[in-house]
Order: C-alpha cells, then structure tokens, then sequence
C-alpha cells in the first residue's frame, strides 16, 4: 500500500461557521507521547531556538496554530523550516464562538500534541474560547495530555492564570499608573486556562515598545488591593522568549549581548505585608514600600537559554545570569533602582538553624558569634536592603556601631553551612 503523501491543502472556508482551517502536512493523525512545557514569547518575530525547544516536546505529533485573524504564516515555518520533524501544522482562524466550539475544531485541537496562540486582539481569545468546550479542551491538553503550548503577544498574555483582557482596548503605563481603576483596565483571574507555573502570574509582552513595565506594576498592585493576593509578573521584550520546563526552570532565549533583550520576574516583596499605600479610583497609584515594593530578576536572553530563573518556588531566588532591581510607583511614577535578591530568599538557608549561634541577640554595637565564622557574612536591614557584606570574613565578631536600632536579617555561608538568622538590634 503507498504511504499518503504530504499534503498542502487550500484553506477550508468556514465562514458561516466561524472558523478557517490551513493545512499542511500528513492528513493522517499520528498519535505520540508529548512532553509538557510552555513558551512565551514578547510579540515581535518568533526565536527560532526558543521555538525549536517547544516543537520538540510535540514529539513528531501533529500541530495547531490558534489566531483570531491573518492566515497561514506559521505552517511552513513550524512545519519544515526549523527542521524539527512534525506531523501536521494546523492553523485555525476562529472568529466567534461557533467558530471555537464547532466539532471540527474541537476534534484537531483535541488530537495535537502541540498548540500555539498567534498574535493579534487577545479579548477575542477570551470572549470566543472561555466558558465553553474550546476552553475545557485546551485545558485537557494542558493538564491531562500534560502537551506543550505557546504563544506570543496576545497569545502570551492569555496564558497567565491571571490576565490583562484588554476587553476596553488598552492602556499606557502612564493610564494605568495615573489611574489603577480606569475603565479598560480589565483584569481576568483564575477564570480561563490553567498552565503549571503560570497559576498565580500575570503576563505582559512588548515591554521594550512601549515601556509596559508601569502598566504590569499596576496588574500586581489591583490584585493585591483587591484580592490581598500577591500576583506574580514575568514579561518579555519584544524579540524575547521564556521556556518552562517540567522542573520549572524558565529559559530565557535572545540575542544578547548584541542587542538588549530581556525577560523580567516580577514579585511583591515578601517583607511587604501590609496594604498599598495609595491604589483607589482617579488617583495616582504609590506603591513604595521603602523604593522597594516589587523585586525584578531582569534576566538577559541569549541564543541558547543559557540564563534562567526558577519559577518553581519564587522565593528561592534561584537564577543564572540576571540582576536584581527594586521597582516602586510613587504619585503615578516608576521608580527603578539597582536591587538585591528579596530577604525571603534566604528562608531556604536552614532558617534560625542553631549551626552558628549569636550571642547577645538583641546586640548594640557589636555582632558576637559563639564560634568562628570562615566564609561570607551578609546583613539585609527589614526591606531587604544589604547593609553589611564580607565575602571573606573570618572572625566572630562585626562592628554594628553604625546600624540604626531595629530588625535585621543575616546570611552566613562558612565551611560548607549555611544559615539565615533574624537579629535585632537595641
């Protein structure tokens, strides 16, 4: 019997049913074992590393492209140009929900081993794909097939457990700052698709045209208000993408150091627990916080995705390659300043371990250790700020005289130990 042929068909028109398929590839469904992860790309062309890493966790399986509009840009480039062996690349142009929930959509979504949103107005993949069976079956890709997905621009915003809908158009930093509850500033949450890793953040792309980092400052800032949840943030520039594996280590694919390209990891700071200071209606957020508000790994991409962060468990800290910024908004206005890890990175250090004990503690003027210390001391004050650091210490005791009275965090790396201790001063 001959083998079927790869096939290029013409696209299928299904105007009054909402929806336009481009096909390309073998006809023939091919049934493969995927492997999970997620790739979010900043909106302007695709990188073909990051893209690569994506298609190769179909499996040689069978591809669908989801978009709201344009055509079949993507069927031959993820098809046979990055020459990663697929099946079938499927686009689907759906342009309302009967498009989304027609049977022959449903079946080719539910069959892929691989989806990517496209480009294009992402409240029209809200208001064509949530609430009804398109929903449930990308959600069953996702969690139960545990198969690979992506998107970019307003592919990538949808995929956030929360997400800015753009259901009103959208909106500047400078709108969103001036007025964290001006009337497009639409904000969906725990509503729509559900992707490990990305349960409790909220996406933004394009951050480096135009400046977005105000506007995603202003996502986190409403839901804290409004929820008291502490939303996280990671954002993209725009020739950027972020790849998450199953062990939640976030990959991050550019072309730096020729050009600045970089993802950011946005969190509140853990020291933080109390309310913003000013976020209400027709009033320009502050959210200070000591200049300290939000801790920002900014992590340079390069070709291969060498750097990462680990999405893991955010509060580790644990990264390759970035630099930590403090982002604060004061009177409607970003602040961004050089930064260090946030204090509750060190809880993973044995917290209060007894291995090095400090005596007096409280301390006045001076910092005594029971033992000697051989190794790297560092002192945070309470938001996280470093006021003392010796990678080289050897001792057992620190001159505080010039520390203010109050809380104070110290880190201790010494002969293959270390230990995190709250100290306070008198």
């Amino acid at each position: 019997m001959k083998q079927l042929l790869l096939f290029c068909f013409l696209p299928f028109l299904g105007f009054s049913q909402g929806y336009t398929s481009y096909f390309t590839g073998n006809a023939t469904d091919v049934v493969t074992t995927p492997e999970f992860g997620v790739c979010i790309m900043g909106g302007a062309t695709e990188h073909d590393n990051a893209m690569k890493w994506l298609l190769q966790r179909a499996n040689g399986g069978d591809v669908v492209v989801l978009r709201s509009s344009g055509s079949n840009g993507y069927n031959d480039y993820l098809y046979s140009e990055l020459g990663i062996t697929v099946n079938s690349v499927e686009t689907l142009v759906i342009t309302s929900v009967a498009g989304a929930t027609n049977p022959y959509v449903l079946d080719k979504v539910s069959k892929a081993e691989m989806i990517w949103f496209a480009g294009g107005d992402q409240w029209n993949y809200v208001s064509f794909f949530k609430n009804n069976a398109l929903e449930d079956v990308i959600n069953n890709h996702i969690n139960v097939k545990q198969a690979p997905i992506g998107g970019t621009s307003a592919g990538m915003a949808i995929l956030g457990g929360s997400y800015f809908s753009a259901q009103n158009g959208t909106i500047s930093s400078s709108q969103a700052m001036s007025n964290p509850y001006a009337s497009n500033m639409t904000i969906g949450s725990n509503d729509f698709l559900q992707v490990p890793f990305l349960d409790d953040v909220i996406t933004d792309t394009h951050y480096d045209n135009p400046d977005r980092r105000g506007r995603h400052a202003v996502f986190l800032a409403r839901m804290k208000n409004d929820f008291g949840y502490n939303l996280r943030g990671i954002a993209c520039n725009e020739y950027v993408a972020v790849c998450i594996g199953p062990e939640g280590k976030a990959k991050v694919f550019g072309d730096y150091p020729n050009y600045q390209e970089f993802a950011f990891f946005i969190q509140s700071n853990c020291l933080n627990t109390g309310p913003i200071e000013t976020c209400s209606a027709n009033t320009p957020l502050t959210w200070n916080y000591g200049g300290q508000a939000l801790k920002v790994y900014k992590v340079p991409g390069t070709m291969q995705g060498t750097h990462y962060f680990d999405v893991n468990v955010w509060e580790s800290a644990i990264g390759s390659g970035g630099t930590w910024e403090n982002w604060a908004v004061v009177n409607g206005s970003l602040n961004v300043t050089n930064g260090v890890a946030p204090i509750c990175a060190l809880n993973n250090s044995n917290f209060e371990s007894d291995s090095f004990e400090i005596a007096p503690n409280p301390f006045q003027n001076y910092l005594s250790f029971e033992t000697e210390i051989n190794g790297s001391v560092a002192i945070y004050d309470g938001i996280g700020k470093r006021v003392f650091f010796s990678e080289n210490f050897s001792g057992n005791r620190i001159d505080t005289s010039e520390l203010e009275s109050g809380l104070y965090f110290i880190k201790i790396d010494s002969n293959g130990s270390s230990v995190t201790k709250k100290i306070i001063k008198e």
